[in-house]
């Protein structure tokens, strides 16, 4: 069985990971990163998969908010994050003063990324500017979890390691997930009562 399923993972590795990666870009790039460091796959090809996939969701959601600004689809969205046009001021006086810390700060914050990305457009911000610091955040986010994953994902063993000792990676994943939500929720709700004091 487990050498069924490395087959499996080697003869269709892209296959399943760029589908993947749209779900759940940060954990799949961990362990991609993790079957780099196997000889699953080219370490500098990730990363230049994800830059790129990070930049174009990027751009899309940017363009999306950006056009979009006066549709009933891109309020809606925008609602969801508690945000409304009376927010747009200090949304775009955020971006203008620190965009380097608004963008890390929207990618890291799981389930919020896109909002932040929106909002971005919506408000107007410079695109050279937008993607000079959204290139800056992919490279930090995405290449700090690919060599994470490099160097400490090989702790797990080999593939067959990792399929035998499955329990105890779904384990420690589950842990890892909860922290981040419990870490990106507490964020959230802090950006959100600051901006209600103002």
């Amino acid at each position: 069985m487990d050498s069924h399923l490395a087959a499996l993972l080697l003869q269709y590795r892209w296959e399943i990971l760029v589908p993947l990666s749209f779900i759940e870009s940060p954990i799949v790039a961990f362990i991609s990163g993790t079957l780099a460091s196997l000889g699953y796959f080219n370490l500098f090809a990730l990363a230049g998969y994800f830059f790129v996939k990070d930049i174009v969701f990027d751009a899309g959601f940017y363009y999306l908010g950006h056009r979009g600004v006066r549709t009933k689809f891109v309020h809606r969205m925008l609602a969801k994050f508690s945000i409304t046009e009376e927010h747009f001021d200090d949304i775009r006086r955020e971006w203008e003063q620190r965009p380097m810390r608004t963008m890390l700060l929207g990618k890291v914050s799981y389930g919020v990324a896109m909002g932040f990305i929106v909002a971005a457009g919506a408000v107007g911000m410079s695109l050279k500017k937008f993607f000079a610091y959204g290139a800056a955040a992919a490279v930090l986010q995405y290449w700090t979890l690919l060599l994470l994953g490099y160097f400490f994902g090989a702790a797990f063993g080999s593939l067959t390691g990792i399929v035998t000792n499955l329990e105890y990676v779904v384990a420690f994943g589950g842990l890892f997930l909860s922290a981040y939500y419990i870490l990106a929720w507490y964020l959230r709700r802090r950006a959100v009562d600051k901006h209600e004091l103002s």
